[in-house]
């Protein structure tokens, strides 16, 4: 595996070396050691993957609260996706920046994302499925999220009126999660 350092610190692109011959490729997704090896959390906790129907469907922007911060490796296993995450540690000199990568399952490239940052994907084709290995278990009570069309961080979606679920179309704006007291912390 190969680890490409993005513009947020802490947060990489992570590229499959395939070993290929006339059968096809062996790759490896996962090393805890490599991945210990880079300072990154390499505890998997479980697994989980997300189906999306159609072209234009958005899930975002999400985050688990402290004390269940998740970090996540997510990969495009089918279609194609434009991933996005956005850096919300306090102390962190990237702090409200985002990122976007183009995940698919032809260049089996994952993106890991750190505790502490929101995240979220547009689909960019129909029939797309996300897996993602998380560092640890959901926790209900510290999901959060913000909407995701939210001025405070300006974000560049590719899907002008995207596919939404009710839960993400009725997020509150950044700012609103601040004067209610639900701003993250450094994790």
């Amino acid at each position: 595996m190969r680890f490409v350092e993005t513009d947020l610190p802490g947060a990489y692109v992570v590229e499959c070396e395939p070993i290929s011959d006339d059968r096809g490729f062996f790759a490896r997704t996962w090393c805890r050691d490599e991945f210990a090896d880079k300072g990154l959390n390499s505890n998997l906790s479980q697994c989980s993957v997300s189906f999306n129907r159609a072209r234009g469907t958005l899930r975002g922007m999400h985050w688990q609260a402290a004390p269940y911060g998740e970090s996540k490796l997510v990969r495009c296993t089918r279609g194609s996706i434009r991933d996005v995450i956005v850096d919300l540690r306090e102390d962190s000199d990237s702090y409200g920046r985002w990122i976007a990568v183009t995940l698919d399952a032809q260049s089996m490239r994952s993106l890991y994302v750190p505790e502490g940052f929101a995240h979220g994907f547009e689909t960019l084709e129909d029939d797309t499925e996300v897996l993602y290995q998380i560092s640890v278990p959901y926790a209900a009570g510290s999901a959060r999220g913000f909407r995701w069309n939210d001025d405070a961080f300006d974000i560049t979606w590719l899907t002008p009126n995207p596919i939404l679920s009710e839960r993400d179309r009725s997020f509150p704006d950044y700012p609103v999660l601040l004067r209610a007291g639900h701003r993250p912390r450094a994790l």
